[in-house]
């Protein structure tokens, strides 16, 4: 039987999968965003034709919840929140993310306010009820919005009702009775936290994704009880860990950045594997650039994000893998702005018509037509030769759009375009390295995705890191990190305390609580017995403060009741975050999390054998390859991946030619082969 993981990405589908003799194999197809479960399901018709009856498992992560949110095309959701805070939604947080902007624009909120009602209930902060819910009058108003709104899910958010879920399941309950069929997300479900507005934000994120993520991932299913009747399905999620699709149907927000969250976790085991504690995961794809942190063999974690960048974005609050991104992918347009500035994304080609190369219709200039006429693509070996470059189409592009009006020749454009970009990438790897008070240059770079061995060597001398990570199937290294993910769930509540009075009885009972359920949906999801592992952490802040950030702590701190030992952690942890802690001031608790991880058995790579010959038996041709201020044009050797053996050294220039990627090796670097197939490269950061 046959575990297949599949990412869809905003340009192409990935499917890898590993088979019995621990040989990695791949397959790509182009992405279908009109509807992105027609694209697996080609995907998998194609690489694994008859034998779909052999998958036992489908790990899949996707972009459908993200590009939703960030295109506005989920459903017409309505939310139900207390009389009193209509507005919630509209309002927001007081943020300027310019502060010298003359006009603040604030982002549209996914439920208006013409799809929103009032319910007439109120708990105090202690979760005490001050007024009853008012079930008569809740449907009078459910009954008005329906017949005008016609809401296709309905997101209820009641003001405490973290501290108290009686209201919310009761307001459930009774639209579900008058409107079957219509589902009803609580925020006390799905985020029982305070902070009103994140919460309400979340959870009509939520509601505005159910019935999309519905739709397919009930199209997966009956695709796999068709053709592939034992096949169990998975969803990646944006925490790191993947639960069976039933699950995932009212939880969209969970997707979030899934595809991408697999890419650091298979950085994370790649790291453990060669013994590298400390590494940064840089994804480039077609559509995007993304980063995260392996930080001492773990992933770096963030409590709340901005789903569309902190300017216009807006605030989800689950855990989630700390990463950033940037609209700078293979596919990002190239343009000349007023000013004759040249800017670079984040409008992008896509998959449909994609790069002016791909020859499908495309005509705006992207990164990937600038390095075909930089020579770093080597036109009839893309995708193994399946898909032949328009060298003369990208030219001309660039030309017409780019060259012509900077009065450039087309070498310089296209050498501009690329730098914009290596500088943009750098800048998100900053914003998870420099802004959260580490050094980049401490780290190594462990690059993947269709683009990012394209340009990895490049990024690394931006930021002076002297050592980079191509692993086996970069272009399908996220998929590879779903099949290698294991099981998870996690839970948050909040509970105000002062550390120095902490009141450990009630922590137990809530820890004891979280990971009962966790335990319970594990075994739900692997009847067979699986090793489970569980990790305690607290959102803590010094008292006086606002913001809080998240702490492991250790089960037995909690047990010992060692106040001591906490605020050491929280002091730690401040003191990366901000540069600063304070050991005398007093810390308090605003929420304790759970995660809950069922461990399941990783597949086996096979090492890769020692090379017997020399690289020149791997050696495909040489061309000319421009590397603009790093040695001009040079005649470059290119070589064949999968023709190299375990301790092969190759010194720059050269590239490294495999089906879904191009390794760019510039003069000065080295790159070896390690045991189990990964490319080692000694970056040249003096040039």
């Amino acid at each position: 039987m046959t575990n297949i993981a599949i990412e869809v990405g905003g340009t192409f589908t990935d499917l890898i999968w590993i088979n019995s003799t621990g040989e990695i194999c791949t397959h790509k197809v182009p992405s279908t965003p009109d509807d992105p479960s027609q694209g697996v399901v080609r995907g998998m018709q194609e690489a694994l034709g008859k034998n779909l009856a052999q998958i036992s498992r489908l790990i899949h992560g996707s972009t459908v919840a993200t590009n939703a949110v960030l295109e506005r095309k989920g459903c017409r959701a309505a939310l139900l929140t207390t009389e009193g805070f209509r507005d919630l939604l509209v309002l927001q947080r007081q943020l300027r993310p310019n502060v010298y902007a003359i006009a603040c624009r604030k982002p549209q909120p996914l439920i208006p306010l013409d799809r929103t009602a009032e319910v007439v209930e109120r708990l105090d902060a202690s979760g005490n009820v001050v007024k009853a819910l008012d079930e008569a009058a809740l449907m009078a108003a459910a009954d008005v919005l329906f017949a005008a709104e016609q809401p296709e899910a309905v997101a209820v958010c009641l003001l405490h009702s973290y501290r108290d879920s009686t209201h919310e399941r009761r307001v459930r309950e009774i639209l579900q009775a008058r409107f079957p069929g219509v589902p009803v997300i609580l925020s006390a479900e799905i985020l029982p936290t305070f902070r009103e507005y994140e919460r309400a934000s979340t959870t009509a994120m939520a509601a505005y994704l159910a019935p999309l993520v519905d739709r397919y991932l009930s199209n997966l299913e009956s695709f796999l009880s068709r053709e592939a009747g034992d096949a169990v399905l998975f969803i990646m999620q944006s925490s790191g860990g993947v639960l069976p699709s039933e699950g995932a149907r009212n939880q969209g927000v969970d997707m979030l950045n899934s595809g991408p969250a697999a890419g650091v976790i298979g950085t994370r085991e790649l790291c453990a594997s060669i013994k590298l504690p400390n590494a940064i995961a840089f994804d480039m794809g077609g559509t995007t650039a993304k980063a995260g942190v392996i930080l001492n063999g773990v992933e770096l974690t963030a409590g709340q994000v901005m789903v569309g960048g902190y300017n216009e974005g807006l605030p989800i609050q689950i855990p989630m893998i700390d990463i950033e991104e940037v609209g700078t992918g293979g596919g990002s347009i190239a343009r000349v702005e007023t000013g004759a500035a040249m800017r670079v994304g984040p409008q992008s080609a896509g998959a449909v018509p994609g790069p002016v190369c791909y020859g499908n219709g495309g005509t705006e200039p992207t990164i990937t037509d600038a390095n075909v006429v930089l020579g770093r693509l080597t036109p009839e070996l893309f995708l193994g030769g399946e898909m032949q470059l328009d060298v003369a189409g990208a030219e001309a592009a660039i030309a017409a759009k780019i060259a012509d009006p900077l009065g450039l020749s087309v070498i310089e454009a296209a050498d501009g375009i690329v730098r914009i970009a290596v500088t943009q990438m750098g800048n998100v790897v900053k914003r998870v390295t420099t802004e959260r008070g580490l050094d980049a240059r401490e780290f190594a770079m462990v690059a993947y995705g269709g683009a990012g061995p394209l340009h990895a060597t490049l990024v690394a001398r931006e930021l002076k890191i002297n050592r980079v990570i191509i692993p086996v199937a970069p272009g399908h290294f996220s998929a590879y990190g779903m099949l290698v993910t294991d099981l998870r769930r996690d839970f948050v509540r909040s509970l105000f305390a002062r550390l120095a009075d902490a009141p450990f009885d009630t922590f137990d009972r809530i820890f004891a609580e979280m990971q009962q359920r966790g335990r319970a949906d594990i075994k739900a999801a692997a009847p067979h017995s699986v090793e489970i592992k569980v990790k305690h952490a607290a959102d803590m802040r010094y008292v006086g403060q606002e913001h809080a950030v998240t702490v492991e702590v250790p089960g037995e701190l909690f047990a010992k009741r060692d106040i001591a030992g906490i605020k050491a952690r929280f002091d730690a942890v401040h003191q990366v975050r901000y540069g600063y802690a304070s050991a005398d001031e007093s810390a308090e608790i605003v929420s304790l999390r759970l995660s809950v991880t069922g461990v399941i058995g990783k597949p086996s790579q096979a090492p890769l054998a020692a090379g017997t010959g020399t690289v020149d038996d791997a050696l495909i041709s040489v061309r000319p390859v421009e590397f603009g201020v790093l040695g001009g044009r040079i005649d470059t050797p290119i070589y064949a991946r999968e023709k190299l053996g375990a301790g092969h050294i190759i010194d720059g220039p050269a590239l490294i030619q495999e089906y879904a990627s191009t390794t760019v090796l510039a003069p000065g670097d080295t790159l070896s082969v390690d045991a189990l197939g990964n490319l080692d490269i000694a970056v040249d950061i003096q040039s």
